[in-house]
């Protein structure tokens, strides 16, 4: 006899969710679809394929993580692939999440920080994904900084102010039991970590010691976030946390690494909330910007750009608003809009000509001169298609900045080298293009090798010229 197939079970929890989300089942198949191809998956569900969900069928692969951020979406609050009686599988938008409490954030930050610093390949392949942005922006722009932060010690009198409330009882503190009394000392040696791996990025690119850099986020940083300490010094213990986690995410998004980076800056931004940092959440929303920008998501872009200009707090320095004005300037010059980007990058001038040597900026922000303001001129000035005013700029910011910041003279000059293809001059595009190739050789940076593969698209109308074949001569020699 014929062995008889297991008989399926319905899915009576699908069937609810279904139910009480007001879905039809091709309305939902619709969505999953949708939600598949915003991380480049191509799935086809139909109505079909839903009843067969409902009748006991598990879908395969990530689809059970799809379907519940389908329902988390829709019902506004977080669902698993189990809440709807589905298989568990790696939640699809494991890192993303913008935890609740101070906990709850290092131990998705820890997380991350293990995984990556083991054997875990699939990490650096995770997609970047949109709507993945919306969420933490959203929660950093509405939430409070968290009322108490301290570990294993004796609460301070001192209490971060709680906006548009009246007294407030201090949450219960969780003590997991005793660990490493944390110093002042033990911050300086974090924000000094933070200053090597910020200089060996600059000069050699992310992929130098960005793992070196998430094993000190694992065995050093960690253990302090687990220890014990009061409310100032865990205020500053997050701070230097979240700045080593955005760098972290900095060197991922230079190696191509961008669903990785992407999860690193959301945990960033929320252990900035840790620390009552919003200059700082603003920062990291302006390198998921950046990022977003690179990627050419420019809507995105200037929405995070905006955020953190709206979430900053009062009266920042001239030059974290000039930051904050540049990032929404890229974000549309990426879109083609040029009135706004033109806007955005006369407000950034003015904030950056009313800084005064004496302002008190942030250590995250002094980066930010008038170099590199020109660099942001010229990059926004090559996008429009302006390429006089991009070959100006790019040359003032060449001028201006100092052989420490490497990287960022390649990108300037890649820009360079592309307005003087614009403007039809090839021998001098070749040149600074072949002298970006060279550069980019030395540096373990696979965004400097895709700005000069960008510039040689470029090239490929001019592939007969003899400037071109020299510089196609002069790089393959250098290979």
């Amino acid at each position: 006899m014929t062995e008889r197939p297991a008989q399926r079970v319905p899915n009576r929890q699908l069937a609810a969710l279904i139910a009480e989300a007001g879905f039809s089942n091709a309305g939902l198949a619709r969505r999953v679809d949708q939600l598949g191809l915003e991380h480049g998956l191509d799935l086809r569900y139909d109505k079909t394929s839903v009843t067969r969900w409902l009748r006991g069928q598990q879908p395969r692969g990530t689809t059970p993580a799809l379907i519940a951020e389908v329902f988390t979406r829709r019902l506004g609050r977080r669902l698993s692939a189990q809440d709807l009686g589905l298989d568990a599988c790696a939640p699809v938008y494991a890192g993303l999440e913008f935890a609740a409490t101070p906990e709850e954030a290092v131990d998705i930050a820890s997380g991350l920080w293990r995984k990556d610093s083991g054997s875990h390949a699939e990490l650096r392949k995770i997609a970047f994904t949109p709507a993945g942005l919306v969420v933490p922006s959203r929660d950093w722009l509405i939430g409070r900084a968290d009322e108490r932060v301290g570990r294993g010690a004796e609460p301070s009198a001192a209490r971060v102010p709680l906006q548009g409330r009246a007294s407030v009882p201090r949450q219960r503190q969780i003590d997991r039991g005793p660990g490493q009394r944390v110093t002042s000392g033990d911050i300086a040696a974090l924000r000094s970590v933070s200053e090597l791996f910020r200089t060996l990025d600059q000069s050699y690119g992310g992929g130098h010691a960005r793992q070196a850099l998430v094993r000190y986020l694992e065995h050093e940083a960690e253990p302090m976030l687990r220890g014990t300490y009061g409310e100032t010094t865990g205020r500053r213990l997050f701070s230097a946390a979240a700045d080593l986690t955005r760098l972290a995410g900095w060197t991922s998004y230079d190696i191509a690494a961008h669903g990785l980076a992407q999860r690193y800056f959301v945990q960033a931004l929320r252990l900035a909330q840790a620390a009552a940092d919003r200059p700082y959440g603003s920062y990291v929303l302006v390198t998921m910007s950046r990022q977003a920008v690179y990627l050419g998501h420019g809507r995105e872009a200037v929405q995070l750009a905006r955020v953190a200009q709206q979430g900053v707090g009062s009266g920042p320095p001239p030059v974290v608003q000039a930051l904050l004005h540049s990032a929404e300037a890229r974000g549309h010059a990426v879109l083609g809009e040029v009135r706004a980007a033109t806007a955005s990058l006369v407000r950034a001038e003015r904030a950056l000509g009313a800084a005064r040597p004496g302002d008190d900026v942030p250590h995250w922000a002094r980066f930010y001169d008038e170099a590199q303001l020109a660099d942001e001129f010229g990059h926004c000035h090559r996008d429009l298609q302006q390429y006089r005013a991009s070959a100006q700029h790019a040359e003032r910011s060449l001028q201006l900045r100092g052989p420490a910041y490497a990287r960022s003279r390649l990108f300037c000059r890649v820009v360079l080298a592309t307005a003087r293809l614009g403007l039809g001059e090839l021998d001098q595009a070749c040149a600074l293009g072949a002298e970006a190739a060279q550069q980019a050789m030395e540096m373990r940076s696979v965004r400097a090798v895709e700005y000069v593969r960008d510039f040689e698209r470029r090239l490929e109308p001019y592939r007969d010229a003899s400037a071109v074949r020299t510089y196609r001569d002069r790089v393959a020699a250098l290979s």
